[in-house]
């Protein structure tokens, strides 16, 4: 899954590099994005059609949904359920958008603690996970990050893994154009850091960019075998 992830670059940064028009009046930064918070999300504009980035708050919430409560329990669709299931198909058909992301972080038992791991691109650049937004009530945009089996050294940390889209699907993916998602493969992959952290990012309270210094006494990542 994905429950925490850090989006710290600026709304400058993020329209240069999506080539899209700011809507969000700008945002801060989070090196600790936790479910509900707001977050900047890249999608196509129902009016000209034309790239905007916007801000959402994470967790879906269904046009159906009797409160916002519900998106507190779908921040997360599963790539191999997303076009059939009754909370995500219709915007998997209709709404789709990209997520910018610095790095994810997953948690890892060790003993009788937790390890934190943050998984980032070694070059600094700047991820987009494959995302799905709704409007809820005409006035809440939420969205949601798509999912899919880990792969390589990735799946010794956690199961599964955000969605990652290389810049030449972007379109085709904003676009609705892809009916099915198809995930990048281990060695497509291998430009992602798996760094140990500090646990401090382990409370939804704390932030900064201290939260994604590499730890100073590493512990072994673990494997499959």
């Amino acid at each position: 899954m994905c429950g925490r992830y850090a989006t710290a670059r600026s709304d400058a940064d993020l329209t240069l590099l999506f080539e899209a028009d700011d809507v969000t009046d700008g945002f801060d930064p989070s090196w600790n994005v936790a479910p509900t918070d707001p977050v900047p999300v890249v999608r196509v504009s129902q009016r000209n059609a034309g790239r905007v980035l916007d801000r959402a708050k994470w967790g879906l919430v269904p046009s159906w949904a009797d409160d916002q409560r519900a998106g507190s329990r779908m921040i997360n669709a599963r790539a191999e359920t997303v076009a059939t299931s009754p909370a995500f198909a219709p915007s998997f058909a209709r709404r789709r958008c990209l997520v910018p992301a610095d790095g994810w972080f997953e948690w890892v038992r060790d003993g009788k603690r937790k390890q934190p791991f943050y998984m980032t691109p070694e070059d600094g650049s700047v991820l987009a996970f494959a995302g799905l937004w709704s409007m809820w009530r005409g006035e809440v945009l939420t969205s949601a990050i798509i999912t899919t089996a880990a792969v390589g050294a990735l799946a010794g940390v956690h199961h599964r893994m955000p969605l990652i889209l290389p810049a030449d699907r972007w379109a085709e993916w904003l676009e609705g154009d892809s009916p099915s998602v198809s995930p990048m493969g281990a060695d497509e992959l291998g430009f992602l850091e798996i760094r140990p952290v500090g646990p401090d990012v382990g409370k939804v309270q704390n932030n900064g960019p201290q939260l994604i210094e590499r730890q100073l006494q590493e512990p072994k990542i673990p494997t499959l075998f």
